[in-house]
């Protein structure tokens, strides 16, 4: 698992405070679920399966529990319990998630994700609602060429039943997950796997559609979409999106999302020119709230992995591990460490950040330790005879003389880090 420096948790903030702010623009209500769920609860959503995948243990009280390695379930669990609970209801979440996976690029055994869920009578403007909020985010952070890719997995399962006809109840979970796979492997590789098990011509017709994606008419183009299930609902899906001014959508036969309770709209986002993979991912999952005991709840909802898109946002240049700009105060000799100390508690009560050292040792050294900061303000006795102390410029070295005064009571008319 990964420690998080500074900066890694300041751009983790950023992320976090944008996310918040926009939640609370779309009527999100904030909530954190529990870090720590029964197992069972965790193998409502996928199966016992998922052992492999996340951190189980018993208890003292001889329970097994597991980390939660998302907020769908925790906050599905919830709602489910909420018997008078007013929907539509609107909760969003943010926080770290725990995967026992192989640690890669953006993503470690302990990570952040941000979350947002809608409950109630399943419907089009749900998903658009979710949808839209998830493109408003990416906007909000500045990110460029973000593409969301949207399916139907009713649609993708139409088109497997048509081609193969096939009673084999283990079929569409099978080529759903080689549909889902050939954004990570090759199609041969696919093939390999599954020979001897299906047609491989027939599979090979099901990668080849899984390639068609594009705006409402670049697909009509492409395929007979008359005889695919939910077309005309994703048409609407559109229509909706059109509406509420999304156009970084577009339609894509290839996104099924791998994980078996997802029941209709599904859809990944992604930066056109990184090969970090999915920024974030979500669709619509009825099975789930049934699953715990709620047959009068829908649900939808998107989740994002936090650290992936700061490194689109590196990529992008959109920030970088330049610190927070700060001032440092130094002093020439003990005697001066005094007032440096006092001018430092002004600054900071004047929500100035402020480095000084702590030890008392020599202003060379305390200068080496200031390189990072915007501005030095220098304690001298000579200076501090005048009633003033030497303000430094460390972008481009130039020094002045400024009365203490003008430091302790006005701060921001020669020290406006917001400005920089």
């Amino acid at each position: 698992m990964k420690d998080f420096e500074e900066r890694e948790h300041a751009n983790i903030e950023h992320v976090r405070s944008h996310f918040k702010q926009l939640s609370s623009l779309y009527g999100f209500s904030f909530m954190d679920p529990s870090p720590i769920e029964l197992l069972s609860v965790l193998e409502t959503k996928s199966g016992p399966a998922i052992r492999d995948e996340i951190y189980f243990f018993t208890d003292k009280g001889d329970r097994e529990v597991a980390l939660r390695y998302d907020f769908t379930v925790g906050l599905t669990r919830y709602v489910a319990a909420q018997k008078s609970i007013r929907l539509p209801a609107k909760i969003s979440s943010f926080g770290g998630v725990f995967r026992y996976d192989e640690p890669q690029k953006g993503r470690y055994r302990y990570f952040h994700q941000w979350d947002i869920e809608v409950y109630g009578k399943p419907g089009i403007e749900s998903e658009a609602e979710i949808i839209e909020f998830t493109s408003r985010l990416f906007n909000s952070l500045l990110l460029k060429d973000i593409t969301i890719d949207i399916n139907h997995r009713s649609l993708v399962e139409s088109y497997i039943n048509q081609l193969f006809d096939s009673k084999e109840p283990t079929l569409v979970a099978d080529i759903l997950r080689a549909i889902d796979k050939i954004q990570k492997k090759s199609k041969q590789k696919i093939l390999d796997e599954f020979k001897g098990r299906y047609d491989v011509d027939k599979l090979e017709k099901i990668l080849e559609f899984s390639q068609i994606k594009g705006n409402i008419k670049e697909v009509e183009e492409k395929i007979d979409t008359a005889q695919l299930d939910s077309w005309n609902y994703l048409k609407q899906l559109f229509d909706s999106l059109e509406n509420r001014g999304v156009s970084n959508v577009r339609i894509n036969f290839g996104i099924v999302r791998g994980i078996d309770y997802y029941s209709g709209i599904v859809f990944e986002v992604f930066d056109k020119n990184s090969s970090l993979g999915a920024l974030a991912g979500g669709g619509r999952y009825d099975s789930l709230t049934k699953a715990f005991g709620r047959d009068d709840i829908g649900a939808t909802g998107v989740a994002g992995g936090v650290e992936r898109i700061i490194l689109t946002m590196q990529e992008q240049k959109i920030i970088s591990d330049v610190k927070q700009p700060r001032v440092s105060v130094l002093y020439t000799n003990n005697e001066m460490q005094k007032v440096a100390m006092s001018i430092s508690s002004l600054l900071r009560l004047a929500n100035i950040p402020t480095n000084i050292d702590l030890s008392g040792k020599a202003l060379k050294k305390q200068m080496d330790q200031a390189t990072d900061s915007r501005f030095c303000i220098i304690v001298g006795p000579k200076e501090l005879e005048d009633g003033k102390v030497v303000l430094r410029d460390m972008k481009s070295g130039e020094e002045s003389q400024v009365d203490i005064e003008t430091i302790t009571d006005d701060p921001d008319s020669v020290l406006n880090l917001e400005k920089l």
